[in-house]
């Protein structure tokens, strides 16, 4: 133990440092004192955390979290690791999209997660447990792990690597080797880093009924559709090689199985203009066969070793300018409905790989500042998050919405309080036509469960007596509601799909494995909703 570590652990304890600034400035003076070179916050935290584990010192939840290294990252309740497969060949020839050698399609060399990706050679074992160390090593509790894999299309890997690369994620998360998927899969029930849910993303041409049934034998929850536009038009002259009809089919053969889906979307496209964009967003909501839950919105910008940029250099393509991209995402975030998550409004490329376009990386930030001075606010549920802020948890109140999408009735349930900005947590119920085949026999006739998360900083499991929005009944409150909204409209079973590492949780409310979802008879009896049950349209 470094003895001038130890006696700045014990005065910032004393002092009850309450900000960052604070924090900073006693370090400072504490290096100035005596002679040394500042403390690292996560050196500090390790050295916290080893005399708290001697009895040395109290536990003090407070300096712990200041310490905790860009804590953000685990205050939507869960720990997300982001790994990237291995370069192979892309179906899409579109015309925005660079294509550097030796990388995956659409992704560059100098991208954070790129660069990590290619440390460990594409491994993804290596990724996997690079991360969670790095998690780990900034205070981070990792049990509750949102994996999203990136790479590109999916769907057009090897059907032979897809299994092993997510097997070896679920091994690093495990701390063991599996001889198979399925062992794998048993072993992260109970694991130490559960996998609570899987991302994976694709085109909207490569999904269809036995793509899906694969999705889920690898245990995956979420998809993320490259979309880009609503407009065939502009689809066409940017290469895309789909169409609309392909979307909206898609995202049912998606809901219909119970995922969750991610558009991305791309203001700017070459054919496109602010008005158009505008249109897209606001058809995305009003027109029932799109009506995704969660947004990237990924401005058009100019790379090298594209298409579009041999188009800009010959005056073909001109991106906008700073001002009409910021009115309309201005615009853009006003149009988000409450229960859809807006996850980025930029791509994280670096400044120094963009010939033109959006080089703003604090665009989101901006953005909030301009509406919090006008007196409007995005109500997108990312905007809405509780994060740390649990006072007036006993105020919460349960509201729920009910929409139209791609032939079948949702429901979103959410707790928040009185005024709905801050949102504690919410559930994605799916109603299916009754007349409706599902390719999937065992969610036949099924209400479905697409969806439970509660926010707020994620809190370990073993620690369920701390304060925090997680761990206080909210989730078994929004999943019994929504057995009870089922039974009144005549389902006799619900199911929910259910990440590998979290079906522990579901079990103790009653479901029971079917295949790869867990299925639960719904009491139809004697069942009434009452008044904080009732549907807003």
């Amino acid at each position: 133990m470094n003895p001038s570590a130890e006696e700045l652990i014990r005065r910032l304890a004393k002092l009850k440092i309450k900000n960052y600034n604070r924090l900073n400035k006693i370090k400072r003076q504490f290096a100035n004192q005596h002679k040394v070179s500042m403390l690292k916050n996560a050196e500090l935290l390790n050295f916290y955390k080893r005399l708290v584990a001697e009895n040395r010192l109290k536990p003090n939840a407070a300096l712990e979290q200041l310490l905790r290294k860009r804590k953000i990252r685990t205050l939507s309740g869960v720990a997300p690791i982001a790994v990237l497969t291995k370069p192979y060949p892309c179906p899409g020839r579109c015309v925005y999209c660079p294509t550097e050698k030796l990388m995956p399609k659409s992704y560059l060399s100098n991208e954070p997660a790129v660069m990590r990706a290619v440390r460990t050679k594409f491994d993804p074992y290596k990724q996997v447990d690079c991360r969670l160390s790095a998690l780990a090593d900034n205070g981070h509790p990792t049990d509750k792990i949102e994996l999203i894999v990136m790479g590109g299309t999916w769907s057009c890997l090897p059907k032979k690597y897809q299994r092993w690369f997510i097997k070896r994620c679920f091994d690093a998360c495990n701390g063991k080797t599996a001889s198979n998927l399925s062992e794998a899969q048993k072993r992260n029930e109970k694991a130490a880093n559960r996998i609570i849910g899987l991302t994976l993303e694709t085109r909207p041409d490569y999904v269809d009924e036995e793509e899906i049934q694969r999705w889920r034998a690898l245990g995956a929850t979420k998809v993320e559709l490259g979309v880009q536009s609503l407009d065939d038009e502009i689809l066409k002259q940017n290469k895309r090689g789909h169409d609309v009809a392909e979307i909206v089919r898609a995202s049912k053969l998606c809901k219909q199985t119970g995922f969750k889906i991610a558009y991305h979307i791309m203001p700017n496209l070459p054919g496109s203009t602010p008005a158009k964009d505008l249109r897209t967003i606001k058809k995305l909501f009003d027109d029932p066969r799109f009506q995704p839950d969660m947004l990237k919105i990924y401005p058009t910008v100019v790379t090298k070793n594209s298409p579009l940029y041999r188009q800009w250099k010959a005056g073909k393509y001109q991106p906008y300018t700073d001002k009409q991209l910021f009115k309309l995402l201005l615009k853009i975030k006003q149009q988000i409905p409450p229960y859809v998550r807006l996850i980025r409004l930029i791509r994280d490329i670096p400044k120094e790989s963009i010939v033109a376009g959006n080089t703003i990386s604090n665009l989101r930030e901006e953005l909030q500042a301009t509406l919090k001075k006008s007196n409007q606010t995005c109500r997108c549920i990312r905007c809405r998050e509780a994060r740390e802020d649990v006072k007036n948890l006993k105020d919460a109140r349960m509201s729920i919405t009910k929409y139209r999408a791609s032939d079948g009735e949702e429901y979103f349930l959410e707790f928040a309080s009185k005024d709905k900005k801050n949102l504690f947590a919410f559930l994605r119920l799916r109603l299916p036509d009754k007349k409706e085949r599902n390719f999937i026999p065992e969610i036949q006739n099924c209400a479905m469960i697409r969806e439970v998360h509660t926010y707020g900083r994620l809190i370990p499991l073993k620690k369920t007596k701390e304060k925090a929005v997680q761990h206080v009944g909210f989730g078994k409150h929004l999943v019994r509601t929504a057995e009870k909204i089922a039974a009144a409209r005549g389902f006799q079973k619900i199911a929910i799909i259910s990440g590998i590492g979290v079906r522990g949780f579901y079990r103790k409310l009653g479901f029971k494995r079917a295949g790869t979802y867990m299925i639960k008879k719904c009491k139809t009896k004697n069942v009434k909703l009452k008044n904080t049950d009732k549907v807003q349209n």
